[in-house]
């Protein structure tokens, strides 16, 4: 019994960034990412004090401060910005090159990358001690991360999912919600008929948990443990990654019926 569950959960962990893809794997690598977004948003906020993964509060706050004329916090704001959408950048630049030269790996790679870029924000964090200068490095390099990290779900999910921010998903969420309180009164017309798509709301609701309990879990860690909590969620990255770069495996293994390239 356990063989068969053990090749269960390795197939389970490949498929999370494989290149064939299906609404499993996307769920499964969805709710990871965001639990991991959740945590780095939360604990990075105790250990470089500001929010790194929703870029909403950033442009405000250059346009509050720009105002105000504090241009030393518009300046903050800006490369954080660029950060962000650098990360994004390089997502897509990764994942395009994959396609046309490593179809396999394709999304192992930004994945791969974003937990090395972990355990060097975790190595930044350790060092700071002695080099304090390192520190200004912590914010840029965690809105990169994110950046990276949402623009690779958002590629991988054909934009069905976002993980470093929760405004899109409240909203889808509020909507079907909105659709299962819906009282039908004629049923007559069905294709009148309001319908929630309860699968999808169990989806986004679990996505915008797993954010939360990440968050919790995160300022647990950066809290009590510090930089070095960002090795365990580097790991978990990289596990993902590691498993869809091992050598091909007949198609049974790879994919089941039904799912897309």
């Amino acid at each position: 019994m356990r063989a068969p569950r053990r090749r269960r959960r390795l197939r389970l962990l490949y498929s999370a960034a494989a290149h064939r893809r299906s609404a499993i794997s996307d769920e499964i690598l969805g709710t990871s990412l965001a639990f991991i977004a959740g945590a780095i948003n939360a604990g990075g906020f105790l250990a470089v004090g500001q929010y790194t993964s929703h870029m909403t509060g950033v442009v405000s706050a250059i346009a509050d401060n720009l105002v105000l004329g504090v241009f030393g916090l518009v300046g903050t704001g800006l490369v954080a910005l660029v950060s962000f959408g650098a990360g994004s950048a390089c997502s897509a630049m990764l994942i395009n090159w994959g396609r046309r030269n490593a179809r396999r790996r394709q999304y192992a790679y930004p994945i791969g990358l974003e937990a090395v870029l972990l355990l060097v924000f975790g190595a930044i964090g350790a060092a700071s001690g002695r080099m304090p200068g390192l520190m200004l490095l912590a914010a840029p390099l965690l809105c990169f991360i994110m950046g990276l990290q949402n623009a690779t779900i958002t590629k991988i999910s054909g934009a069905r999912m976002r993980t470093t921010h929760l405004t899109g998903m409240v909203t889808d969420i509020g909507i079907e919600l909105g659709k299962l309180a819906y009282w039908n009164r004629d049923r007559r017309a069905p294709e009148l008929m309001v319908m929630a798509d309860r699968r999808k709301l169990g989806i986004l609701l679990r996505v915008v948990g797993m954010f939360f309990s990440g968050g919790v879990i995160g300022a647990l860690g950066f809290g009590q443990v510090g930089y070095g909590f960002s090795v365990p969620l580097a790991l978990l990255l990289m596990s993902f990654a590691v498993a869809s770069m091992r050598p091909a495996r007949p198609r049974s293994v790879l994919a089941s019926p039904g799912e897309q390239a």
